[in-house]
């Protein structure tokens, strides 16, 4: 539908798109994403540090899966084991960055385009371990 007015207010406003809030605050969209605040604690039960690097993700991979007990624990952890994922390959992978789908599910976009459900990943992880986190990362940083 044509109406003029809107079409002046779409190209004074950058066509009319309201810009994401990852696309207005990208750093604080990411550290938000990054804390992870129930990995991180149960991680560090067995002496793990996450330094938002790969070998933190190696380590991850390593660890007895007792959350696997505790079926209200689970999703809560799986999804902050893919947002952890996530802020080491947007940490460490060049061109990397957090990408809101129109659903509003966080995924992580490479330059080539490739979009990489992270949350998903983490939940898969969570509960049966694989694909380990760290091949999830190998594969992102391949291109």
């Amino acid at each position: 539908m044509h109406i003029p007015f809107l079409d002046a207010w779409r190209k004074r406003h950058g066509g009319g798109r309201a810009p994401s809030a990852v696309e207005r605050d990208a750093e604080g969209v990411a550290d938000m994403l990054a804390e992870c605040d129930l990995l991180r604690s149960r991680v560090q039960e067995f002496g793990v540090r996450l330094d938002d690097t790969p070998r933190s993700l190696e380590a991850i991979d390593q660890l007895l899966p007792r959350w696997r007990d505790d079926p209200e624990e689970l999703p809560w952890l799986g999804n902050d084991a893919g947002l952890y994922l996530g802020t080491v390959i947007v940490r460490t992978v060049a061109g990397a960055h957090w990408y809101l789908t129109p659903g509003g599910h966080p995924v992580v976009r490479l330059v080539s385009g490739r979009e990489i459900h992270v949350v998903e990943a983490g939940l898969d992880w969570a509960i049966s371990g694989s694909p380990e986190l760290s091949q999830i990362y190998a594969e992102a940083a391949e291109g």
